[in-house]
């Protein structure tokens, strides 16, 4: 059994209907669903503002490596094309952190580096990893901090820039 925390965004195309397919990818494995955040590219690349949102997930056949190759097949079929290093994208699904059993799973694998070694730094996904699961926590530098107080750690700006939407996904 594993737990997954997945961080979704998009920016072209329909932006809600790609971050549909991974909560309609992922199926009856869905535990939460955030609401949908709005925010402004990230990374010093001229786009358009992406949609956003976080999914926790839990499928007995799956390790964090299936979760990732599940991630990178959802992101093909949406016609993900990796063109420039934090350009504008179709889908992006990112393993945030991912539990096998009852113990947060660590790697320092280049392919998989767990957990997300900056997702404690973007505002963009601890706003709705916050409100899809109030309760949740992330190990950082060795320590397991609740996601509340990291996002408290950054600054209010940051923070204001996620912008919640009336746009809902459903599972």
């Amino acid at each position: 059994m594993s737990r997954v925390v997945l961080s979704i965004g998009s920016n072209l195309g329909d932006r809600l209907a790609h971050l549909q397919s991974v909560v309609d990818g992922v199926g009856g494995a869905v535990r939460a669903v955030s609401p949908v955040y709005e925010t402004d590219a990230w990374g010093g690349v001229e786009q358009g503002p992406f949609l956003n949102a976080v999914l926790v997930a839990d499928d007995a056949d799956l390790d964090c490596r299936g979760w990732l190759h599940r991630g990178q097949a959802l992101e093909r079929a949406a016609d993900r094309v990796r063109e420039v290093h934090w350009g504008p994208r179709t889908l992006d699904v990112d393993v945030v952190t991912c539990h096998d059993g009852v113990a947060e799973v660590t790697s320092d694998d280049p392919v998989l580096v767990l957990p997300h070694p900056h997702a404690h730094e973007r505002a963009f996904v601890l706003v709705p990893w916050l409100a899809a699961d109030p309760g949740a926590t992330l190990t950082v530098a060795g320590t397991a901090t609740p996601v509340a107080e990291l996002l408290g750690r950054l600054d209010p700006a940051e923070r204001a820039g996620v912008r919640r939407t009336d746009l809902a996904l459903t599972h």
